[in-house]
């Protein structure tokens, strides 16, 4: 038996797949080429495994195997921490007035982001100074435990936030953080999904990654794909409702080391069980807006 069947049959009618292809993967020492791993399961687990992202799996299973779901994610991190960035928004959120905006019940009087309500109660908070509001990075946020945020291979939902957000009035001007190129434009139009998308693609010291911005409006200034961008460049301003997703104005800024296999989209919240998969996938995106840990607490 091969090393890819080996892995196969311990997968074979795991209600987690991922959980079980990780453990494979690391008592197997292997890494498998997914379509021949999907070509070798049960009828079964195979549709399961061809449902979901190729390359999510392939990058559990490489987490398995060398501890790190993308080569040189941890590299990558440490750089990101150190380049020089230019803010997202002016003034910057790093020394503006802010508030923190956790959706797990430190502010009980808050609406949900997606409720129309939310809008008049921030504007109160605006009045007495506040600039900006900010949503959390690694937040597991109950409004993902929804279908649509479930997928075949593991009945865990994806419900841990892998950006942060930042609410400001609709028409903010978003700013370029670094030099890039863009890499997709999209429209997202689903319920709670991203409305207009931007994806820029970087590179850092011959290291690639993305940077992602959701729930924009639908004036993003000069770009097209392939073009480039400056650090400072405004590239997009805040979408209001509901050509942004039907959200409050907000910005979902995502650095992304891996697309996986996704065009125009990308996944803004991961299993909680795969944590150490998503935060390599996804690392903090506060490695580059560089605000104050206080900016995050009630």
């Amino acid at each position: 038996m091969t090393a890819t069947q080996t892995i196969a049959a311990a997968l074979n009618g795991q209600p987690d797949l991922y959980s079980a292809l990780r453990h494979a993967v690391t008592r197997a020492q292997a890494m498998p080429a997914i379509p021949d791993l999907i070509a070798a399961c049960d009828a079964t687990t195979a549709a399961r495994l061809a449902s979901v992202d190729a390359g999510l799996l392939a990058a559990v299973a490489r987490h398995g195997l060398t501890g790190e779901a993308v080569p040189g994610a941890a590299a990558l991190r440490r750089a990101l921490a150190t380049v020089a960035t230019h803010p997202l928004f002016l003034p910057d959120p790093a020394t503006a007035p802010c508030m923190a905006l956790p959706t797990t019940g430190e502010r009980p009087d808050m609406p949900a982001f997606s409720d129309p309500a939310f809008d008049p109660w921030f504007a109160q908070h605006q009045a007495r100074g506040t600039h900006y509001g900010l949503g959390l990075y690694g937040e597991n946020r109950t409004v993902y435990a929804t279908p649509q945020f479930a997928d075949a291979a593991s009945p865990e939902r994806r419900t841990i936030h892998l950006g942060i957000d930042v609410f400001a009035p609709a028409g903010t001007p978003v700013h370029a953080p670094l030099p890039g190129r863009v890499r997709h434009l999209a429209y997202n139009a689903d319920p709670l999904d991203y409305g207009h998308t931007l994806i820029l693609e970087h590179d850092l010291n011959g290291t690639r990654f993305f940077t992602l911005y959701g729930h924009l409006a639908a004036t993003l200034p000069g770009l097209h794909p392939a073009g480039s961008v400056e650090p400072g460049q405004i590239i997009a301003h805040l979408g209001d409702w509901p050509e942004n997703g039907g959200w409050a104005p907000h910005i979902h800024f995502q650095i992304i080391t891996d697309l996986l296999a996704t065009s125009g989209n990308f996944f803004g919240v991961g299993h909680a069980g795969l944590i150490d998969i998503w935060s390599d996938i996804s690392p903090d995106p506060n490695l580059l807006m560089r605000l104050p840990t206080t900016s995050f607490t009630v």
